[in-house]
């Protein structure tokens, strides 16, 4: 692997543990956080609804390139990996989804 993206990798992590050590929140709870956050800045830069499932595609993204990182960085922890993305992608699919299929309001029909 190319140095340059090893420094990368190695960059990324030391700004998530300053962001954890800042926060004193473990790094489940900062993953549910990162997901929510990715979705909503999404969906509010881009202008779609999260029921176009955009928000969550770029969450899903996000969460891919955190653990492609991680990977490089720590190898693979199957178990630490799986709960990761559990945890960054369950309420971003669930408020997705509870948008996607909430009956339409009469204006949104037109």
């Amino acid at each position: 692997m190319s140095g340059r993206r090893m420094r990368f990798a190695h960059y990324y992590h030391d700004i998530i543990l300053w962001i954890g050590d800042g926060t004193g929140l473990p790094d489940s709870i900062l993953h549910i956080h990162a997901g929510l956050a990715v979705l909503l800045l999404v969906r509010l830069v881009s202008g779609r609804s999260l029921g176009s499932f955009i928000p969550f595609a770029f969450v899903v993204a996000a969460e891919a390139a955190n653990e492609i990182l991680d990977y490089m960085v720590y190898g693979w922890r199957p178990a630490d990996t799986y709960s990761d993305i559990a945890n960054t992608l369950f309420w971003p699919l669930v408020l997705s989804l509870a948008v996607r299929l909430r009956p339409m309001a009469i204006r949104d029909r037109r």
